[in-house]
């Protein structure tokens, strides 16, 4: 976004830096925080809280910064209109606080964060997610109480929805019409489980949920799942095709008869270069078409655009600025959802027992139209953990809210609720 670091330069220059709050001190946080600080002048990542203080200190340490950690909110705002870097254990305090404009969440939690998330917003705050686990779950209840209290809520330049959003946005803009848009994904095993990705966690210093999450495909469904609900797109009718092609662009071959009415959402998986986002988009204009050839960008009717990386912890200020600065969302939904991530068994599931969750040993995310899982009462992945089974699931079949009964009193199944009343789905609002 070119004109976000002119913006950024003059904050900078005015000694006016745009003040964030970060909530969480993993992986992303880390990074997060040492891009601003050593490469975006004009936002300052003032605050950071985590449940393990310690762990914020080591964040912040990481990017050559000494924090003070503080404990009140008056304490807070003391230390942060001093100039000092701050971390909390409670983000409530970072929420409350009138000297912070944008918290980014980034736990990649779904009840924890969207207990912070909502505190945000009431608080008049944007909101940044670098948490697409729980904008694939509660996005469209969050989103519209982002816009009842006026502020943004988006997810993040860098991530795969961003990144797409921004490619679809483009291609908009040159008078094209995008028809199927999704993720370049290296690799792909539904049965990952901690254990057999314990190694490349440690080599890359991760949780081995998190990369579970990465292999298995919640994370690809996730993804794409938010990117359905900023776009409209939906998928296939018996979910993604996710084709293995001898190079991205023959995905407009492919797609040519497979695309459907008003756009889609898929993948590509092991189709060089593996790695970014895509577009397939087409025109019927003549001029357009003869123009696109004399671009060596084929004979068309159908086009694709794609880009070969993505950078999330690195553009995530790009997002942050977009929304505080300009009230762009990076990538937000339309209305209600428009696909689910639906919890598939990894095993054989025996009754009575629990689900783990989000890269874990016994569920994995695919993403299906809102309206198959709506109608077929099927549980969200965002909100599998700690669910308990009533009955045994067998591999790879879907698990509904007839199969299981929630924990008590979460946060996440309150707001999930509204969201299906809100949208109309009774019966989902009954099982909840």
């Amino acid at each position: 976004m070119i004109i976000v670091d002119t913006a950024l330069a003059k904050r900078a220059a005015d000694g006016n830096p745009i003040r964030v709050g970060v909530v969480g001190a993993g992986f992303s946080a880390r990074r997060i925080t040492y891009q601003i600080a050593t490469a975006v002048p004009g936002l300052q990542v003032s605050a950071m809280a985590n449940r393990t203080v310690t762990n914020a200190l080591g964040a912040y340490a990481y990017a050559g910064i000494t924090a003070i950690e503080a404990t009140s909110t008056a304490e807070f705002n003391r230390l942060v209109l001093s100039g000092r870097s701050v971390v909390c254990e409670d983000a409530d305090i970072l929420c409350r606080s009138e000297l912070i404009d944008v918290i980014v969440e980034s736990t990649g939690t779904v009840e924890h964060a969207s207990v912070v998330v909502i505190r945000a917003i009431e608080h008049g705050k944007h909101v940044v997610l670098m948490n697409v686990e729980l904008d694939s779950t509660l996005g469209p209840i969050l989103k519209r109480k982002a816009d009842e209290a006026g502020v943004i809520i988006t997810n993040s330049d860098g991530d795969e929805p961003g990144a797409a959003m921004n490619l679809v946005r483009f291609v908009r803009s040159i008078g094209m019409e995008p028809l199927v848009a999704g993720n370049l994904k290296s690799f792909l095993d539904h049965y990952r489980n901690p254990d057999t990705q314990q190694r490349i966690a440690a080599e890359n210093h991760q949780k081995a949920t998190s990369m579970t999450h990465f292999a298995d495909g919640s994370k690809l469904a996730m993804e794409l799942n938010v990117l359905a609900n900023a776009t409209g797109f939906g998928v296939a009718e018996g979910g993604m095709y996710g084709p293995t092609l001898g190079h991205t662009m023959e995905a407009a071959q492919y797609f040519g008869g497979r695309s459907q009415p008003g756009g889609m959402v898929d993948y590509l998986l092991a189709t060089p270069p593996a790695n970014g986002v895509f577009v397939v988009a087409g025109t019927d204009d003549p001029m357009r078409r003869e123009y696109l050839k004399y671009l060596k960008m084929g004979d068309g009717p159908l086009y694709v655009f794609y880009r070969p990386y993505h950078l999330p912890q690195l553009e995530v200020p790009l997002t942050i600025a977009r929304a505080a600065l300009f009230g762009d969302a990076a990538v937000a939904p339309l209305g209600e959802a428009v696909c689910e991530t639906v919890a598939f068994a990894k095993r054989e599931l025996r009754s009575d027992e629990r689900l783990d969750g989000i890269g874990g040993f016994t569920c994995y995310g695919k993403l299906l139209n809102a309206s198959h899982s709506n109608a077929s009462m099927y549980l969200p992945m965002g909100l599998s953990e700690g669910c308990r089974l009533t009955r045994s699931i067998p591999r790879d079949h879907p698990i509904s809210y007839s199969d299981i009964v929630l924990p008590e009193g979460r946060h996440c199944d309150r707001l999930r609720e509204e969201q299906s009343r809100q949208s109309g789905n009774e019966n989902i609002v009954a099982a909840t």
